[in-house]
């Protein structure tokens, strides 16, 4: 397993907030610079969590942040009225050594409250779900089983990601992928021309209100298609994570499509052996993967047309290199799925449904 790469990886302390959000914590409390993961600070905050920060600054650097970051919990408390509070440590706190159980104390809160010790210099962004985790499971916020289970997935995902994913090589340059017109009227033809085909949704948390979009424009398009569905949406997981693939489902049957279920919203990087053995049972002449397509072994899509959908630009190499046909890259999909309830639809739907 390689452990260094010279492409950008995830941040641990932005792993802890998205699973922070997932536990429903209304209010995150980054104890470092004002500056610290603001771009994912900015986004969460439109998915119902205020993200406060301790703005440390040089002085703070040298004498310590308690003082400020119990005046920020206070100011949380009196004016924001969470019903769960979370400390999020960064590089700066941790590395002077903040404590920050000792800065929740002292503060005099009364609003239920854990600290994340985290930082940013972790290969692995794992760590900083796991740092959120195990305080939850320590204040009965999870189960010792669902910690677990949690446990087990996140390592399912890591170990895909190693072995096919984006953290397959030391270096991937990004990639587009295919021209998404070109691609929609191969697959058109080939689902009117009688195709047996399998439209699999494997999505990654709230991405899936993106990639579902996948499987109702190919609805949309040919309805009359010999076409079987499956996606990730069984209810397991954190509070959010179940949420949201309850709406999903309802939707998706409003529309018309009434998936096999297979996996939970977050068992995408586990979820590898259910899809292939759906595969196997189906036999169909046609594949599209929306989602994290590449939890599916390269030798379980061998003779067929695989069509497969990713929001990771540095995703597409591999996939085309592991035998998929056609590699679609959906931009600034996360951005569009934060803080919505309902399906989106996706550059490659739009284009889709402009063959109606």
């Amino acid at each position: 397993m390689q452990n260094y790469h010279y492409h950008p990886r995830p941040s641990s302390i932005v792993a802890a907030l998205y699973t922070l959000r997932d536990l429903n914590v209304d209010t995150a409390v980054l104890h470092g610079p004002s500056g610290c993961s603001f771009k994912h600070a900015r986004l969460l905050e439109g998915d119902g969590i205020h993200v406060l920060t301790t703005s440390l600054g040089d002085e703070e650097f040298v004498f310590g942040g308690q003082e400020r970051l119990e005046e920020v919990l206070r100011f949380a408390e009196e004016n924001l009225h969470p019903n769960r509070i979370a400390v999020v440590g960064t590089c700066v706190s941790m590395i002077i050594g903040e404590d920050l159980e000792a800065g929740i104390s002292g503060s005099g809160i009364t609003t239920p409250a854990i600290g994340v010790s985290i930082h940013a210099g972790f290969r692995e962004n794992i760590e900083g779900v796991l740092a959120a985790l195990e305080p939850a499971r320590a204040s009965g916020w999870i189960s010792e089983e669902e910690f677990s289970r949690q446990k087990r997935i996140l390592q399912a995902a890591n170990e895909i990601e190693h072995l096919r994913g984006a953290a397959s090589k030391s270096y991937l340059p990004p990639s587009m992928g295919d021209l998404k017109h070109v691609a929609a009227e191969q697959l058109l033809s080939l689902i009117r021309g009688g195709k047996k085909t399998l439209a699999i949704m494997n999505a990654k948390k709230e991405t899936a209100y993106m990639f579902a979009d996948y499987l109702c424009a190919v609805h949309e398009a040919a309805p009359e298609g010999n076409i079987t569905y499956v996606c990730n949406l069984e209810e397991r997981g954190l509070p959010k994570v179940r949420n949201d693939a309850a709406a999903i489902l309802s939707e998706l049957r409003s529309r018309g499509i009434y998936p096999e279920l297979a996996g939970a919203l977050d068992e995408y990087g586990e979820n590898g052996g259910r899809l292939e053995s759906i595969i196997e049972r189906e036999k169909p002449e046609v594949l599209l993967i929306a989602g994290v397509p590449h939890a599916v072994s390269p030798d379980a899509i061998k003779d067929i047309t695989v069509f497969s959908s990713t929001n990771g630009p540095r995703q597409a190499i591999p996939l085309k290199e592991q035998g998929h046909d056609v590699v679609l890259v959906e931009l600034d999909l996360h951005p569009k799925t934060i803080g919505i309830h309902s399906i989106v639809e996706s550059e490659f739907g739009a284009v889709l449904r402009s063959f109606l």
